[in-house]
């Protein structure tokens, strides 16, 4: 952790201290280069490429502006903020906790605004970055929008609704004047019993590949060149769902040809998609941390995926390396080496620019790697529009909380509903009946919003704006009167048709959230269905909770279970499922277990889960899919790497037809090759020819429209058919 500011190194104090008076020197620069345009430099001419305005502005920082621009501090630590620009700061960002008063959007806007006023007083007005976890919403802010979080929006299984919602929260974001969000995280969660289980779309690697759609939301098309453009964060890079035991910034212990195939085909498909940043996880590959893996970082990422923009480090993660805490100068070397373009300090950020500054000067780290780093950094800045556009744009300020992002929060959290039992069609509930509601989540929107809620690991209660499961059933009923509530299911008795008993986790993120122990019901959980069941009233169990639960011993007795996950602040989206108004339509995006033992429990793995992935029912009445129109399609196939006695391969798929596919298939010969895993399809092989057909998720395809599967095979690289068969 960082050293209290009056025992940190002289030395330290004295670079800022230099930096400071060359500030006050020059600090009017910017104006009267704003103020007469022949005095306009090349790398303040918005006209100008943006690669020919970051080659002018390399040329003219110093070296400590360019150690500036690699460093990222918490806005809390910037003490005095006048350090800002002294010590030539490149990032600013608001850690879990970190907050302004009073918390809403225009003291945050102001306090961007301040912070950004000071680092443009610099010789050169280079601006600053900041960044926050936007994970479910801007979800700092109380009264932003909170959307359900990842593994429920996997549970939808749609990729356009979560463009939208990655739209919506930049443009939250953007009022607020923060330009950088920390999301999407792009794990592939292969063990419950991690406490960031919720914060990944799924078990499987099609399903966070298929919703990287969230970076086109939050960025746009091509960053900048739409309104409020926020650069998104592919995050945690790379496998930290895959730890061992599923613990916390652990182990991942798997071949590369695995690890190619289950975690890194979300982050190829962000970095097709153009996504501004890519953030380090905690965890080890093998025994190594990612942070120190130049292989992962600078060969795969930056090299093998062509990934252009800028890596930043977690959470204080460089000052792990020797397990003491404060930084030295060979665990920031190790770092920058790998590949490393911003640190995230947080806090000591005098102690590390003076050790950086002397592992350049000793020739530890390079100078050209110390240019490339700026060259990222500073690429995203002006493409962002930075330069121009440097303060808070108000004319966002009505989208934060607003009814228009309610609403589609509201239409994500029906959409993400399981529903994994209705014994007898209890479900969906009629609007005219006597209701009794009980349970812990029933009526707290901290409950139902989880972690990363106005806090790090959120907590329960009124945390924040939003309508609680409860309200959402009152609002529905045709008598509200006619709906009884008692957290622990006192007082119900057999007048009533039905009782629904909303339970579940409490709030919780990563470190707390893991649960190597099990992933039982506590005793509040388990006593009060209970009591709801000794009245002889049919008990529906509406889960709230970032992961399965070992619910198999009570689940006989409760006639319907519904996953709701960690919903978000519009809790009518799960009324709206209860009472039928929309039926459920979500898929389990993880594999349920029979018993916490079970775990790791993955589709494909040869168990017997309790429910299997992709499982969720809906109401009887519902229909059959229409059988598809006719069209064709065409198949291109495009190695993507290879390794010894290996491969990887993407093979995109485009509908070349008039009308539009519900459904495709491509074949090729295997030519002595095995397929080892496949993302984005479904694989069956036989007679030496392997198919691939669409998942649920890619099957539609308007005229034109292109989608794309990917596979790690061994032995040589066949050929799919140029033409993929028609619809089926």
């Amino acid at each position: 952790m960082s050293l209290p500011l009056a025992r940190r190194p002289v030395t330290a104090l004295a670079v800022c201290a230099a930096a400071l008076a060359l500030t006050a020197s020059a600090a009017a620069a910017p104006e009267s280069v704003a103020d007469s345009p022949a005095a306009v430099l090349p790398y303040q001419d918005p006209s100008a490429p943006v690669p020919d305005r970051v080659t002018d502005l390399l040329a003219r920082m110093t070296l400590d502006d360019k150690l500036g621009q690699m460093t990222q501090i918490e806005k809390d630590a910037l003490v005095p903020r006048s350090d800002l620009a002294a010590c030539r700061i490149g990032s600013v960002l608001s850690g879990g906790d970190s907050t302004v008063s009073p918390n809403n959007a225009q003291t945050w806007a102001d306090t961007y605004d301040s912070l950004q006023r000071t680092a443009l007083t610099t010789p050169l007005g280079i601006p600053m970055i900041y960044g926050i976890d936007a994970v479910h919403g801007h979800n700092a802010v109380r009264g932003a929008t909170l959307f359900p979080h990842d593994i429920g929006l996997g549970a939808t299984r749609d990729p356009a609704l979560v463009q939208r919602i990655g739209r919506a929260v930049a443009e939250e974001v953007s009022d607020t004047g923060i330009d950088w969000g920390f999301a999407p995280c792009l794990c592939v969660a292969r063990d419950d019993r991690w406490g960031r289980t919720y914060e990944s779309y799924g078990e499987t690697p099609e399903l966070p590949s298929s919703l990287t759609t969230f970076v086109t939301g939050l960025q746009g098309e091509t960053l900048g060149e739409g309104p409020a453009p926020v650069p998104a964060t592919a995050k945690h890079y790379l496998g930290d769902g895959g730890t061992a035991g599923g613990v916390d910034q652990g182990d991942t212990k798997l071949s590369e040809a695995e690890l190619r195939a289950v975690h890194l085909p979300p982050f190829r498909e962000a970095v097709r998609r153009g996504v501004g940043a890519v953030m380090l996880s905690y965890s080890s590959w093998n025994g190594v941390r990612s942070h120190a893996n130049s292989y992962l970082v600078t060969d795969l990422l930056k090299g093998e995926l062509g990934f252009g923009g800028f890596v930043v480090s977690d959470w204080a993660a460089v000052d792990q390396f020797d397990g003491q805490s404060g930084f030295t100068g060979a665990e920031i070397t190790t770092a920058v080496n790998a590949g490393v373009d911003m640190v995230m300090v947080p806090h000591d950020y005098r102690k590390f620019l003076t050790l950086l500054r002397g592992e350049v000067t000793a020739g530890r780290i390079a100078q050209s790697r110390i240019d490339d780093a700026n060259r990222r950094i500073l690429t995203k800045k002006f493409q962002l529009g930075l330069f121009e556009r440097p303060f808070t744009d108000r004319a966002y300020t009505p989208t934060v909380g607003s009814a228009a992002h309610r609403e589609l929060a509201r239409q994500a959290v029906r959409a993400s509903q399981v529903l994994l039992k209705n014994e007898g069609g209890v479900l969906p509930l009629p609007k005219s009946a006597r209701l009794f509601v009980a349970g812990k989540s029933a009526d707290d929107i901290g409950n139902q919003s989880g972690g990363w809620t106005v806090g790090w690991q959120g907590r329960s209660g009124p945390v924040t704006d939003g309508t609680t499961v409860l309200e959402g059933i009152r609002a529905a009923v045709t008598d509200p009167s006619r709906v009884t509530y008692d957290r622990y299911g006192n007082g119900i008795d057999s007048r009533y048709r039905a009782a629904v008993a909303v339970v579940g986790e409490t709030p919780y993120a990563e470190g707390r959230g893991d649960r190597p122990g099990g992933l039982g019901l506590d005793q509040e959980d388990l006593r009060t269905p209970a009591r709801l069941k000794a009245s002889g009233v049919p008990v529906v169990v509406v889960l709230v909770s970032g992961r399965p639960l070992d619910v198999s011993g009570r689940l006989p007795d409760w006639k319907a279970l519904l996953a709701a996950w960690p919903p978000g602040t519009e809790g009518s989206g799960v009324s709206d499922v209860l009472f039928g108004d929309y039926a459920p339509t979500g898929k389990l995006p993880v594999s349920w277990p029979r018993t916490s033992s079970q775990e790791p429990v993955n589709d494909g793995d040869g168990k017997d889960p309790l429910f299997p992935y992709g499982c969720g029912l809906t109401y009887s009445g519902a229909g059959p899919t229409p059988p598809p129109a006719p069209a064709t399609c065409t198949a291109r196939f495009r190695a993507a790497s290879s390794w010894q006695g290996g491969h990887q391969a993407e093979v995109t798929v485009e509908n070349t037809g008039s009308t539009s596919l519900t459904g495709w298939s491509v074949e090729w010969d295997l030519g002595g090759s095995r397929v080892t895993s496949l993302w984005n399809g479904s694989l069956t092989t036989g007679d030496g020819r392997a198919t691939v057909r669409n998942a649920a998720f890619d099957g539609s395809l308007r005229p034109g429209d292109t989608t794309a599967f990917g596979f790690t095979a061994e032995g040589p690289a066949g050929t799919p058919a140029r033409t993929a068969p028609g619809a089926e």
